[in-house]
């Protein structure tokens, strides 16, 4: 029987061989969308600069800038010792689209480093995205394709509304950092105004399964999902995307000519957006107050954060393409909603790290994904 040391804990290499196993155990059952994480935090940090809250906003910024190459590492650990699993996960119709999330991830952290002066870094991030976002966007319809079944095809479950997310930010940062590409600069315009147009596209297309599953087949408590959220924030994302295509001089004859197009979706998305708020809450409030299902940690609840901070940048940044003042009250009440959410969320991932890590010193590594 191994000895302990004298306060009652194993030894310290056992410890750290446990330890080890932990984060191993962590890489290998890591979920796809936990990258939402960086997105949440990176959003509202960058609505609180806007906003004027300079320290608030850092403090944030740094939080997702450690958690971005940290997940990253995670990531590629997974894909190279774990490469069945991950694998797995990226031919399974239910969490193909998860993986979106790093693209999103990248240029919420890059839309960031442009606001305090660092546009190389930006680009940096966005080519990145792009290149991922290439990647992702055509195996994960290949796998919608061939690989899905009657039994797989819920679009609830999927999440698949993150892939919008994802496109829809690559507008929003190339659009940031575009003006300082040179002669490059045309070009780029062209393409984030075809990646706007390829995101309504997809909205189209997955808003309308998305009504279809929930308002006409039978829905459980298993069906409300922090997920959910995303339909509400793939609109605000298109918003956001919209005003920024519009507060940017593109110089591009073609372009501007669209403006009045882009004026007009624009509201509409931002409305559509608003509509399904109250809707949301009533899920929520159906599923942990009338079907009284628990309310705990899971790493989905990021993907219900993000698109309450977009909402919150989405309506700033509509107020500023409109001219219409009222709807920076709108703003700067939702950031701090998405704050708490925010902070809420945090304190149960603490948490769960807190007991997973006293559980494993104590019995070693639990079977549980990563948390």
């Amino acid at each position: 029987m191994p000895q302990k040391g004298s306060e009652g804990a194993p030894p310290a290499p056992a410890m750290w061989r446990r330890l080890a196993d932990w984060q191993s155990s962590q890489a290998e059952r890591l979920f796809p969308g936990y990258f939402a994480l960086v997105m949440a935090t990176g959003i509202i940090a960058n609505t609180l600069y806007l906003e004027g809250h300079r320290g608030l906003s850092d403090l944030l910024f740094g939080l997702g800038g450690a958690a971005f190459p940290w997940l990253l590492l995670l990531t590629a650990v997974r894909a190279a010792r774990f490469a069945p699993a991950m694998w797995a996960d990226l031919t399974n119709p239910g969490l193909v689209f998860s993986f979106f999330t790093l693209v999103a991830a990248a240029d919420v952290l890059g839309l960031g480093m442009n606001l305090r002066g660092f546009p190389h870094a930006a680009f940096a991030l966005w080519l990145f995205a792009l290149l991922v976002w290439f990647g992702l966007i055509y195996l994960s319809f290949a796998v919608l394709t061939f690989l899905n079944t009657a039994h797989g095809a819920n679009v609830v479950h999927g999440g698949w509304l993150i892939a919008i997310v994802g496109t829809e930010s690559l507008v929003i940062l190339g659009a940031a950092v575009a003006p300082h590409q040179g002669s490059l600069a045309p070009s780029l315009f062209v393409l984030i105004h075809m990646l706007w147009g390829v995101g309504l596209g997809l909205y189209g297309i997955f808003i309308t399964l998305f009504a279809y599953r929930i308002f006409f087949v039978d829905v459980g408590p298993d069906d409300i999902t922090p997920l959910l959220w995303v339909v509400m924030g793939a609109a605000a994302i298109s918003t956001n995307a919209g005003s920024m295509l519009i507060l940017t001089d593109s110089g591009v004859p073609f372009l501007v000519s669209m403006r009045p197009f882009i004026d007009g979706v624009t509201l509409i998305m931002w409305a559509w957006a608003t509509w399904w708020i109250p809707l949301l809450v009533l899920f929520g409030i159906w599923k942990h107050g009338v079907r009284r299902v628990p309310l705990r940690y899971t790493p989905m609840l990021w993907s219900l954060v993000f698109p309450l901070g977009m909402y919150a940048l989405a309506s700033l940044r509509l107020s500023l393409a409109a001219e219409f003042a009222p709807l920076h009250a709108v703003a700067v009440t939702m950031v701090w909603v998405a704050l708490a959410a925010w902070a809420l969320t945090a304190l149960g991932l603490a948490r769960r790290v807190w007991l997973d890590v006293r559980g494993v010193l104590g019995a070693g590594v639990g079977p549980r994904r990563a948390a």
